[in-house]
């Protein structure tokens, strides 16, 4: 009988799931991308995707499930703005006229050292550093979404620092 009451398949659940979750799925989705518009986007889409697979998804997990789907759709859009960026900065590399082509060179390598060692960074220090320098997130504001201490926010991000400065060997002066 417990199944039944608890289908996410049945209308009635379901809608008792969205009233449930769906503010802190986007507030937790506002924190992440920064934007209320996008971020309610997502979790209509969150919720379409729980719909569409509601027979696989038991009750217990649907929040799981929801904040899981949340922020893959966040992670993705974050890789789409990166290849659109990427592109927007190899156009303006092409439009310059009379730069170096040596100091091109060597910038260009600089940023394929610096986002591969942002890649290889623990993902822990990696949500952080991209939260604070990407997202320009407070240390107080990424403690608050992440669950943690300031303190363990300070320490994350100075391992990803030490991480960054040894693996990209930046050349002073």
């Amino acid at each position: 009988m417990d199944d039944q009451l608890d289908d996410v398949c049945k209308k009635s659940v379901f809608q008792r799931i969205f009233m449930t979750h769906s503010e802190d799925l986007r507030n937790f989705l506002y924190y992440r991308c920064g934007q209320m518009q996008q971020a309610e986007d997502f979790v209509q889409e969150c919720f379409v995707r729980l719909w569409k697979n509601c027979a696989k998804v038991p009750f217990g997990k649907a929040k799981g499930f929801l904040f899981t789907v949340g922020n893959n759709l966040f992670l993705n859009e974050v890789k789409h703005q990166k290849v659109v960026l990427q592109y927007r900065q190899q156009q303006s590399a092409v439009d310059r006229d009379g730069q170096d082509p040596q100091k091109l060179l060597e910038y260009e390598e600089f940023r394929s050292r610096l986002k591969k060692a942002i890649e290889d960074l623990p993902e822990g220090q990696r949500t952080v550093f991209l939260m604070n320098r990407s997202d320009g997130k407070t240390y107080k504001e990424i403690a608050q979404i992440l669950g943690l201490s300031v303190k363990a926010v300070e320490k994350r991000m100075h391992g990803a620092l030490l991480h960054l400065r040894k693996s990209v060997k930046i050349k002073s002066g």
